[in-house]
């Protein structure tokens, strides 16, 4: 009798855990299909593009696709809606209420409700496009020779990096002639930086890059000096015109391609005043600054006394030694051929300076000359233009004679 009943409390028993095993798996099943199906949705809803609309938001905005034209980029607002519920969140609201509208208001921001994108307007592409350096791109409208070229400093390596594109506009008797660029980085370079055009012609091409070794607390306080000269097939060279670029606001935008018109040099103008022919050469070792005043032409003669010409070797604005030619006859075009040197030390080019004055004496001995014109030859300080261009070149051609044309100025 005892061993049937033990018999049906073990099955009774067995059939309890069985039962309970099989609910316990049926609700495991249901939580694990349950969790599948929300991770679907959301990842629906992450993908989804128009997003379902509830029914307490404001009211849905139908939008029309707008059609854009092929350089034009569409520009777009997305799908958005603000619950009408969210304006005012009651204190008597369950904290899990106000959690929900709060969800709301920060994943749809905005205050109307759109089925697709809106669409806002377009974008042109050419507005926003940027010239790649090594691109020949087109002049300027205009007659003036333009340089294209650019300018960027590389703070890592110090260096400030002239990247030279091409000339526009050249004038017709320089078409058939090599052109030479010549850089300095003023005042201190004395040694130019060359690049040759690769073809001859109007528009002529150089994509060369010249790099210039200097600090960054100096890039700023210099000039860039191009100076653009037309060489003919026996090797006489023509001065076409010059860019001073000062680089304390041109490196702020780095790479930015630059047109500059060329300043003429006085070589293809001819001065009012009339035009006087130097020699220059220097010798460093002998520390001994050679001058040679040839000619003059074109001179505005006040009277019919004899013309003479004047130099003065300064140093700032003190006069060290001053020299006069003999008179010769009053002509429109006299020839001096008057030689002279002056002692100069090589630690002292950067500061001197030539100073030029054409002089007629008056009847009275009394009175001062009458200047005809003044000329003035240095170093960035005190010269620019083909002036400075003759200074650079006695220093760096040593104890070889240069010699230039240049037009007289006024005296100040």
């Amino acid at each position: 009798m005892c061993d049937c009943s033990d018999q049906a409390l073990l099955l009774a028993v067995g059939l309890s855990v069985g039962l309970l095993s099989s609910v316990l798996l049926l609700i495991l099943l249901m939580c694990c299909l349950r969790m599948r199906k929300n991770k679907q949705d959301e990842y629906q809803e992450l993908i989804s593009m128009v997003p379902s609309v509830p029914a307490h938001s404001a009211p849905v905005i139908p939008v029309s696709q707008s059609v854009c034209r092929p350089d034009e980029i569409p520009f777009s607002l997305p799908p958005r809606f603000i619950p009408q519920n969210a304006e005012f969140l009651r204190d008597d609201e369950s904290e899990e209420k106000k959690l929900e509208t709060q969800r709301d208001v920060l994943a749809h921001r905005g205050s109307l409700s759109v089925r697709s994108w809106y669409p806002v307007g377009s974008l042109l592409t050419g507005l926003y496009s940027g010239t790649p350096l090594n691109e020949v791109v087109p002049p300027p409208p205009g007659m003036a020779t333009r340089l294209c070229f650019s300018v960027e400093y590389q703070h890592s390596s110090e260096q400030l990096v002239v990247s030279l594109l091409r000339l526009s506009n050249l004038l017709p008797r320089f078409h058939s002639n090599k052109t030479l660029v010549e850089l300095r980085l003023l005042p201190d370079d004395r040694r130019p930086r060359q690049a040759k055009a690769r073809a001859t012609g109007p528009d002529p091409e150089f994509n060369d890059r010249l790099i210039f070794q200097v600090s960054a607390v100096c890039v700023f306080q210099c000039t860039l000096s191009v100076c653009v000269l037309s060489v003919e097939k026996d090797g006489k060279r023509h001065a076409v015109g010059r860019v001073l670029l000062p680089l304390d606001g041109e490196l702020s935008q780095a790479g930015r391609v630059l047109w500059k018109d060329l300043d003429p040099e006085e070589e293809t103008q001819g001065s009012e005043l009339g035009d006087v022919q130097v020699s220059l050469s220097y010798s460093s070792s002998l520390q001994r600054l050679s001058v040679v005043a040839l000619r003059a032409r074109g001179l505005q003669l006040l009277t019919d006394a004899g013309v003479c010409v004047q130099v003065s070797l300064q140093i700032h604005t003190q006069a060290v030694k001053t020299k006069r030619s003999c008179l010769v006859r009053a002509e429109q075009d006299p020839s001096f051929n008057y030689r002279m040197t002056f002692k100069l030390r090589p630690q002292c080019l950067d500061d001197a300076c030539l100073r030029f004055e054409l002089q007629q004496p008056n009847d009275s001995r009394k009175e001062p000359p009458a200047i005809l014109g003044v000329l003035v030859l240095g170093p960035f300080m005190y010269a620019r233009g083909l002036q400075l261009q003759h200074w650079m070149d006695m220093i760096n051609k040593a104890q070889e004679p240069v010699k230039m044309w240049h037009g007289l100025s006024r005296p100040i």
